[in-house]
């Protein structure tokens, strides 16, 4: 456990960018790193040169293992930036570093990036998620793997064939909807259930809309001393805890004790940034979440291994609309990966960027504003899937 003796509201977050995600065919993957960091910069209130660390997150730069993008496109010199390409958890990973870096002393004011030029690698899919054993897992892919949590999760709890795919269809509709609202999403389709229900089928049960896409993109944070921030801006918003959390083995080689609905990583990093955060109960504490919804099946497993509804249960929550931005604990407002797309070492900054920006009030579309929201929790999930990482923030 990071910071065992404390840590709650050290760190605080001063500046944050996002940039437009898409199928960004005129920007090179510089040009989304400098449209995410001036974003930052303007709303910090600082420059390159006020930024002492910074932690860059990337899985896919051609002919290139370091943070020299960063340096480049930003004109940073003299400075430590590294990358990292933890899968899907890269931009969470980036995120915890540079808050562990000003934790630590070594800086007073660290930037965590990330950007992906997915569109142009001349073939489809992430890049990720494909097994790295070339014997074991040469057959498998993303869509594969998840397509066999859904079956057992409906075979587990007792769902029939067409209701698990409603269950899925309604996460779809929800997120589909959220998107629609938020100006920076790739995609802005308000879908029915029937829609979703009868699209092409990618892997079953999991069809078109239970897929996220493959976007280009960028996003930014800046972090500080909690005690410095108000210099910089009257609404900080500060790190209230994190998690990241790696299984040691791929977990479905763990037959005897893995049952494809539940996940070690998931739940152990959110039992690390509860406890770090002093959160009890989830479900009440939370006011909003975004979660790593590359499959909407994904979505429904965070509820349960996040404790945001009882194991088993995650299913009836949704047939509630618990889930909804108008409901108990709304999740992925701005449309998440569903609309987003999913340009991987950008992903978590992107969904920590809407946590940041709902809990000052600043949205960028008053329609998705939520009302009287003082915390809230960002996540990633990645790898066969191996690793998971979460930011939990709070305005107070």
């Amino acid at each position: 456990m990071y910071f065992k003796n404390g840590y709650k509201d050290d760190v605080a977050i001063i500046g944050m960018g996002c940039t437009k995600f898409g199928e960004r065919w005129d920007t090179g993957l510089e040009d989304l790193i400098i449209e995410a960091a001036f974003e930052a910069f303007q709303d910090a209130g600082v420059g390159p040169k006020d930024i002492e660390a910074c932690y860059f997150a990337n899985t896919n730069a051609p002919n290139n293992c370091s943070g020299t993008p960063v340096a480049d496109a930003l004109k940073m010199h003299g400075i430590p930036i590294t990358r990292n390409e933890n899968w899907c958890t890269a931009g969470h990973v980036a995120l915890i570093n540079a808050v562990l870096a000003v934790k630590s002393g070594m800086c007073d004011i660290a930037m965590a990036i990330g950007a992906e030029k997915l569109k142009d690698k001349g073939f489809g899919g992430l890049g990720v998620g494909r097994g790295l054993n070339p014997v074991r897992e040469t057959r498998r892919d993303a869509p594969g793997s998840f397509a066999l949590i859904a079956e057992a999760y409906f075979k587990k709890y007792g769902l029939t064939y067409e209701q698990g795919k409603t269950m899925l269809a309604k996460i779809d509709v929800k997120n589909h909807y959220n998107g629609s609202l938020s100006p920076k999403a790739h995609f802005h389709n308000v879908i029915t259930i029937e829609q979703a229900m009868n699209a092409p089928l990618i892997a079953s049960p999991l069809g078109l809309y239970d897929c996220c896409g493959t976007s280009d993109g960028g996003a930014a944070a800046i972090v500080c001393r909690a005690d410095i921030a108000k210099k910089f801006r009257t609404d900080p918003i500060y790190v209230k805890g994190f998690g990241c959390a790696t299984d040691s083995m791929t977990p479905h080689y763990r037959s005897r004790n893995f049952d494809w609905t539940s996940f070690e990583a998931l739940r152990n990093c959110a039992k690390m940034a509860y406890e770090m955060a002093g959160i009890k109960n989830p479900r009440e504490e939370l006011d909003l979440a975004e979660v790593h919804d590359c499959f909407s099946i994904t979505e429904m497993c965070i509820y349960e291994d996040f404790g945001f509804c009882e194991r088993g249960t995650a299913w009836r929550n949704v047939e509630e609309g618990f889930f909804e931005r108008t409901g108990g604990l709304p999740v992925n407002v701005d449309g998440g990966l569903k609309c987003f797309g999913h340009p991987v070492g950008a992903s978590g900054i992107r969904m920590t960027y809407e946590i940041y920006k709902q809990l000052q009030y600043k949205v960028d579309n008053p329609k998705r504003q939520l009302k009287d929201v003082h915390m809230g929790l960002s996540q990633t999930f990645g790898g066969p899937p191996q690793i998971a990482s979460c930011v939990i923030l709070g305005n107070e």
